[in-house]
């Protein structure tokens, strides 16, 4: 019988390994709060951390930045006045900053094995500087690279012991596409349902993307 739930935030992060690409959804809402902290308690190191912004200073995002255990931070906007900008300005941390757009379909061609595709977004600044570029259509184009995760570590609304996924209004964000671009996707859930619960316009992260699932109530 498959059942990805799992009984413990340990059991959920475990085995994360130090180096690892970690995918981190949320746009304002539908990060997994709980999950991160159960990976600062895990201590993995040395870490890739891919996120839509680089949080304020304090929240999930900021706790996991102040372990220093952070190397790198690929996200589309840093706040002046956050941790991951003392850490940058420190030498702390190696920053990549990816237009919001462009962020969000690295990942998803990371999940749909598209190898590379071109966008006039950021095609004329300072972020294509010793990049390919080229015109198509009249318009210059910057050559993208996808992104692909070792672990994504997701939000849900409800999930069935499938790993079936709802996610509730705009927490929708990146967490369809982070599941489907990690080899391990940990998902903390506010609600079980059983299976067959969820109508099949619904799911909007398919089980079969989904590894762990922990149950976090609300």
């Amino acid at each position: 019988m498959i059942d990805k739930f799992v009984a413990t935030t340990a059991e959920a992060v475990a085995g994360v390994a130090d180096g690892s690409t970690v995918l981190l959804a949320g746009f304002g809402a539908g990060t997994p709060e709980h999950l991160v902290a159960g990976l600062i308690e895990q201590g993995a190191r040395d870490l890739t951390l891919v996120c839509n912004a680089g949080g304020r200073d304090d929240g999930p995002i900021a706790d996991l930045l102040a372990t220093e255990r952070v190397r790198k931070l690929i996200c589309s906007f840093v706040r002046p006045a956050s941790v991951a900008a003392r850490l940058f300005s420190a030498g702390k941390l190696e920053l990549e900053i990816v237009p919001q757009g462009t962020l969000a379909e690295r990942i998803r061609a990371g999940g749909a094995g598209v190898q590379g595709f071109y966008t006039p977004t950021a095609a004329d600044t300072l972020l294509a500087e010793g990049r390919e570029t080229r015109v198509i259509n009249g318009r210059l184009c910057l050559l993208e690279f996808p992104i692909n995760g070792d672990v994504a570590l997701i939000d849900a609304w409800e999930a069935d012991r499938w790993g079936n996924l709802t996610h509730r209004d705009s927490a929708r964000n990146f967490n369809p596409i982070m599941a489907m671009a990690a080899k391990l996707a940990i998902v903390q859930t506010a609600h079980v349902v059983p299976l067959g619960a969820i109508p099949p316009a619904n799911v909007h992260t398919a089980g079969v993307f989904v590894q762990r699932v922990l149950h976090v109530p609300v």
